[in-house]
């Protein structure tokens, strides 16, 4: 298809498409001897997903980012925005709700306490969000690899055995409550060391971790090989420590 074929199919102007060509974000499969730009099939569906994920929030950037990674997944990341779309659609249904309570409130028909007037209200980032984040943004398994590839032979070799470490320790702890003081210990040396050692992880960034032990097949695959079942007992532990932290922070504010 042509540019002005492409634009009017997905509603887009000719100007966009020329733009995330030049980004390298979409480039077209042929340009043909008299400049055409010409789009194949699997364009079109690279520029779907593209304006799915700026529909979500996404910039530019960030979308490149995570469809340039080794590890994107076309069929993962639809599945994923359709569990987006489906959470953004429940937020707005919530918020639909809440502004039909408060024009009833301010005609008089029903009275709402300020909690019950502003509930519903909470514009977090969602947990895909976080997901495709973690999946193919900054904290993706490649970004991993490619730290440790900068690292000299001996650091290497330090990192990998302290990583051996922490796994082998929480493996031998799978037995006890993963609320535990000997549990979140552990789970605390494993949030340090990636914060030492690759980047800076926020509570939401690890929770979304977490995650990942249970939803990717090669985390889970990996994991397990310490032994049977830690993926989902550290998905767990990690999700106990990020709600723990979060509340300490938030007394912390409150206080």
């Amino acid at each position: 298809m042509k540019v002005k074929e492409v634009a009017e199919l997905f509603d887009i102007s000719i100007r966009t498409l020329h733009h995330y060509d030049q980004i390298g974000l979409l480039t077209p499969k042929e340009v043909t001897d008299s400049r055409y730009r010409l789009y194949s099939e699997e364009n079109l569906e690279t520029l779907q997903q593209i304006l799915f994920f700026r529909e979500l929030g996404f910039t530019l950037k960030e979308i490149k980012k995570m469809m340039d990674s080794p590890s994107f997944d076309r069929k993962e990341a639809f599945t994923l925005q359709r569990k987006m779309l489906i959470e953004k659609r429940n937020k707005l249904d919530k918020m639909i709700e809440h502004i039909d309570k408060t024009l009833k409130h301010i005609s008089g028909e029903i009275h709402l306490t300020n909690k019950e007037r502003f509930e519903g209200m909470n514009m977090k980032l969602n947990q895909y969000e976080e997901e495709a984040r973690c999946r193919w943004g900054n904290h993706s398994i490649d970004d991993m690899n490619l730290k440790l590839s900068r690292l000299s032979n001996e650091e290497q070799r330090d990192v990998s055995a302290r990583w051996d470490r922490i796994f082998h320790h929480l493996a031998s702890l799978r037995n006890l409550p993963t609320q535990s003081k000997e549990v979140q210990s552990a789970i605390k040396e494993w949030y340090d060391f990636l914060n030492e050692n690759f980047s800076h992880y926020s509570l939401d960034a690890f929770y979304g971790l977490g995650q990942l032990y249970m939803q990717d097949e090669r985390f889970t695959k990996n994991i397990d090989r310490y032994g049977k079942g830690l993926a989902s007992f550290m998905c767990e532990a990690m999700k106990v420590f990020t709600n723990h932290h979060k509340r300490g922070h938030n007394d912390e504010n409150h206080h």
